[in-house]
């Protein structure tokens, strides 16, 4: 007696056929949503990256506008520190003719208040200017939307109020080189001691104590100067830089991370892509 072959119904064949393709369609319909998110992660990386590229590019200008600035603020105290130098001796060498005053006296004196007011002026201005312009360092660092052109100007006139303090301080020295010339004379040494204690004065906000009972009740008392004002704006210049230093590595920093992230997210992509491609090959192939 033969035994005669079962034969598998075709509608089973169907419905494992079926089966197969439907759990293929949705592994290719999960690696499409992974590589749709994925580019996603992409897109948004790179455009972290290309900003932040930006932003350290504008910080690389800012940074090197606040060295100058730096440095321009350590040359004034260095040139001021000299001139008080300068002041004490020139002081010391003519005390002997302080008592002998005239209408050259007056009028150094005119001039020599008029170039203090001026070199005030022109301190305050750019110690604002500082001021406004490390302000607006930290807000564009948490608010690009901030003009780039607005902190270029501000630190361009930064720079300007250094200089024009720079170039005062050499016509506030060449007032002082000429009274120098006068200690020619008996009367010039007597307009030169009484200029030096006021330039002495204004230079360090403190007058010479005439006696060790004036200099034990004034050593603790000081008043404005031109050497402090220089003094905090060289701190202030100094203070700039090193939160720009810090800005600009905070920024790096950022660029950096965002690029291994950037990159991570292209390897994966890169990855899913190729593993879709299979897949896809596959299922067509079925």
């Amino acid at each position: 007696m033969k035994t005669q072959a079962m034969s598998i119904p075709a509608f089973r064949i169907s419905n494992s056929r079926y089966g197969i393709t439907e759990r293929k369609k949705e592994e290719l319909d999960l690696l499409s949503i992974e590589v749709i998110d994925t580019q996603h992660d992409v897109d948004q990386f790179t455009a972290i990256v290309t900003s932040l590229t930006a932003k350290l590019a504008n910080f690389q200008i800012y940074l090197t506008t606040a060295y100058n600035n730096r440095a321009v603020a350590s040359t004034n105290k260095v040139l001021i520190d000299q001139m008080v130098q300068t002041a004490i001796d020139l002081q010391n060498n003519s005390s002997i003719a302080f008592d002998e005053m005239g209408q050259a006296d007056l009028k150094t004196k005119i001039l020599a208040k008029s170039i203090n007011s001026v070199i005030n002026k022109l301190i305050y201005s750019a110690e604002m200017i500082d001021k406004l312009s490390n302000l607006l360092i930290r807000k564009k660092a948490l608010n690009p939307l901030i003009s780039d052109e607005l902190i270029s100007l501000v630190a361009t006139s930064g720079k300007d109020a250094n200089n024009a303090v720079a170039l005062t301080l050499v016509a506030l020295n060449a007032t002082f080189a000429s009274m120098a010339s006068n200690m020619e004379s008996e009367s010039a040494l007597a307009l030169e001691n009484a200029q030096a204690i006021q330039f002495l004065q204004m230079l360090t906000g403190k007058l010479p104590p005439k006696n060790l009972k004036d200099a034990a009740e004034n050593k603790d008392v000081e008043l404005p100067s031109l050497q402090k004002y220089l003094t905090d704006a060289y701190d202030t210049a100094k203070t700039n830089y090193i939160q720009t230093e810090a800005a600009f590595k905070i920024t790096t920093n950022q660029l950096n991370e965002a690029q291994a992230n950037l990159n991570k997210a292209q390897v994966k992509l890169r990855s899913l892509q190729s593993g879709f491609a299979a897949a896809n090959a596959a299922a067509m192939a079925s």
